[in-house]
């Protein structure tokens, strides 16, 4: 940042760096990542098993369960269903694994005593 963009109170660019460099923010990095990159390929190995299903198995998923309810619409309404688990569970998550030591790193940033 230009002295003509920063506000008073801004930490340096400095302290961005040292930040990024700091094994403290590689850790919540590496943490952030070995949550992220599994559930995410847990849940686009269960969209695609949707997509395949749908496209390659029709007679599978018109296999009527209930009524008009079939093994298709199961299947779409589960993947908003487990949208929103996964979602539930990131967030209670990173509430304990994450942002405290998040919050810890903005205090060394911003220069603020806890």
């Amino acid at each position: 940042m230009s002295d003509a963009t920063r506000s008073a109170g801004d930490p340096e660019v400095s302290t961005y760096r040292d930040v990024q460099l700091s094994p403290d923010f590689s850790e919540l990095r590496r943490r952030f990542r070995r949550f992220v990159f599994p559930m995410t390929g847990v849940f686009l190995v269960w969209y695609f098993l949707y997509v395949l299903l749908a496209a390659y198995a029709p007679d599978f998923m018109s296999t009527k369960v209930a009524g008009n309810i079939n093994v298709a619409l199961l299947f779409g309404l589960g993947q908003f269903v487990s949208t929103f688990a996964i979602t539930m569970f990131y967030v209670r998550w990173a509430d304990k694994r994450l942002d405290p030591d998040a919050e810890t790193l903005r205090h060394q940033i911003e220069g603020v005593d806890q």
